[in-house]
């Protein structure tokens, strides 16, 4: 290696001057000392060059930037004191500066080597927006068998969630059956959770109503109501703190199955997780929107209610995604959505389906809202147009 002497000794100047340095101005000086001092300056090198990454707003600019980051911390020597975790930093900003461009076979390589150093959570997704569930659904169980107890909700409900998109329904309802479990033992023993239970039981009626099970979903909507009964006439017994993420997890997860399939060539949202989509699919997931409202006017003036009712519900899935765990405001946004769905099924007497689904939306939106008794009066209306 032929080492520019005079560009080390600008590098070092520039450092040692008494004026304040900006990431752009340091980043320079970091490049070229990294190659002579590759100890002192390599990981310099890379915080700096995740910085300017992270303040980007230029999708080309930021894309490479996280790759002479990713290709900085790999340069790092193995026992480096916080190597892995600069790796980590760098590796998840690449391949998501990837995913934002559509690179989406270079992003995904990334996150195989992500996998095989034991964080396989980001293969899982990606492999879940490409249609690939039963992948992905084998990285879940090795993740949730390992994880937190904090973390059985999310862990369990992504792969119950990958697991159905597999076509593995019995399998699907095993894993949401112990999330049940684990909800219904919080519940009895710390008295937090039960708005959680209730949309997890709703959850597990559609879950089992997929598959013919008439009477395990009509078992799973009498729990709901008795529990949703208990929390409108006592409240909850130790207030949880904000539970929108479980809320509109499950609410979108709801939702998949009215959406086009998902491919390698036409990836979908990840639906059963909250975050971690990757940017390229969010995008172009919301970006349906402007279609969607155009279809539903078209449908509003030929009254074709059946299907008004299903673009307006799909229209509201992506108000959720956007905003469904924004408190600021959040049942003024989003109670004329719920309504609406409500009003619009009222208009089909003769499709109690639609209208009890319907009511089970605008009541788990409710629990959400925290008002309990009018949640109670949409579920037992809900129940009552299904037995």
């Amino acid at each position: 290696m032929t080492i520019d002497h005079d560009a080390v000794l600008r590098a070092r100047v520039l450092l040692l001057g008494s004026g304040r340095l900006w990431p752009e101005d340091l980043v320079g000086a970091y490049r070229v000392l990294a190659e002579v001092s590759p100890r002192v300056y390599g990981p310099k090198l890379v915080d700096t060059l995740l910085t300017l990454c992270y303040q980007s707003r230029d999708p080309k600019v930021e894309v490479e930037l996280a790759a002479e980051a990713y290709r900085a911390a790999r340069r790092l020597e193995a026992g480096e004191p916080g190597r892995a975790e600069r790796l980590r930093r760098a590796s998840d900003a690449y391949q998501a500066s990837l995913f934002a461009l559509g690179r989406r076979a270079e992003g995904r390589a990334v996150c195989e080597e992500l996998a095989a150093a034991g964080r396989s959570e980001r293969l899982a997704t990606v492999l879940a927006e490409e249609g690939c569930f039963a992948e992905a659904a084998q990285l879940d169980e090795a993740a949730a068998r390992k994880g937190s107890p904090d973390q059985s909700f999310w862990d369990l409900v992504r792969w119950a969630a990958n697991l159905e998109g597999a076509g593995q329904y019995d399998a699907a309802s095993a894993v949401f059956r112990e999330l049940l479990a684990e909800t219904r033992r919080e519940a009895g023993e710390e008295g937090t959770g039960l708005p959680v239970l209730v949309w997890e039981l709703v959850h597990f009626a559609r879950m089992r109503e997929t598959v013919g099970d008439g009477a395990g979903a009509a078992a799973a909507r009498r729990e709901a109501l008795e529990v949703l009964e208990g929390l409108a006439t006592t409240g909850e017994p130790r207030k949880s703190s904000s539970l929108l993420r479980w809320w509109k997890t499950l609410f979108v997860l709801s939702g998949r199955a009215a959406e086009p399939a998902a491919g390698p060539e036409s990836p979908m949202p990840p639906f059963g997780t909250e975050n971690g989509w990757s940017r390229d699919v969010g995008e172009s997931f919301l970006g349906m929107l402007p279609g969607l409202e155009a279809e539903a006017a078209g449908l509003r003036e030929a009254e074709r209610l059946p299907e008004l009712v299903e673009v307006r519900r799909r229209i509201g899935i992506r108000a959720v995604v956007r905003y469904g765990d924004h408190h600021y405001l959040f049942e003024e946004r989003f109670a004329p959505c719920f309504d609406e769905g409500v009003m619009l099924a009222r208009r089909l007497p003769d499709d109690p389906a639609r209208l009890a689904r319907a009511l089970t939306d605008r009541s788990m939106f409710l629990v959400a809202a925290r008002s309990f008794e009018r949640a109670f009066a949409d579920l037992a209306e809900a129940v009552a147009l299904l037995h």
